[in-house]
C-alpha cells in the first residue's frame, strides 16, 4: 500500500500518516498513485478515525455528521464506504481512506474467487464474498488473479466510490 499523492497541493501528507488535528477539510478528495506495486491510480478521502481501525478496514462515513464508523453487518445500509490507509483508530485523529482504485481490504476467513462481488461481513469493518440480500457493496469487485485462501487476511478490490446496498423497493 505505497500510494502517494499526485496532486500539487499544500498540506497533503502521505496516505498512511495520521494527523492529530485536521490538515485539510473533512471529505477532501485527492488523487494518488502506487506505481511501485502496479496498482496504478486511486482516489482518497480525508476522514476522522474510529476505534479498532486497522489498515484495510472498511468504514462508513457520514458527510453531514462528519463521522466514520467501522462498516456494520447491516442489510440495506445505503451509506458511502471507504478503506482505511492507516490504523486511524481514534476519533481525534485524521487520515486518508481509499474510495477509488485497487485497495487492499481486510476480509473474513473464507476463500475468495477472482472477479466476484463483495458483501458486508458479520465481522465489522471486514468484507466477505458470500452473497447476502441487502449487504452487497456496490461499485466494488475483487481483482485477484487467483483464488485467495481462507487463511489470507486481505484481498485486492477494485473500488469506484463504493456504497452499501440500500433497501429493496
Amino acid at each position: 500500500m505505497a500510494y502517494f499523492p499526485t496532486e500539487s497541493r499544500l498540506g497533503l501528507q502521505a496516505f498512511a500518516n495520521l494527523d492529530t488535528a485536521p490538515a485539510v477539510p473533512f471529505g477532501t478528495i485527492v488523487r494518488g498513485e502506487d506505481s511501485a506495486s502496479g496498482k496504478g491510480g486511486g482516489e482518497f478521502i480525508y476522514l476522522p478515525g474510529v476505534a479498532n481501525t486497522v489498515v484495510g478496514s472498511l468504514v462508513v462515513y457520514n458527510p453531514s455528521a462528519k463521522t466514520t464508523t467501522l462498516a456494520p453487518d447491516t442489510a440495506g445500509l445505503a451509506q458511502p464506504l471507504a478503506v482505511a490507509m492507516s490504523a486511524n483508530n481514534l476519533a481525534t485523529t485524521f487520515s486518508w481512506y481509499q474510495v477509488a482504485g485497487v485497495a487492499v481490504m481486510k476480509k473474513t476467513a473464507v476463500k475468495v474467487n477472482p472477479n466476484v462481488p463483495i458483501y458486508l461481513s458479520a465481522t465489522i469493518g471486514r468484507i466477505m464474498p458470500t452473497a447476502v440480500n441487502g449487504k452487497e457493496i456496490l461499485n466494488a469487485r475483487t481483482v485477484n488473479t487467483a483464488t485467495v485462501a481462507s487463511t489470507t487476511s486481505t484481498v485486492n478490490v477494485l473500488l469506484q466510490r463504493p456504497f452499501a446496498q440500500g433497501q429493496a423497493v
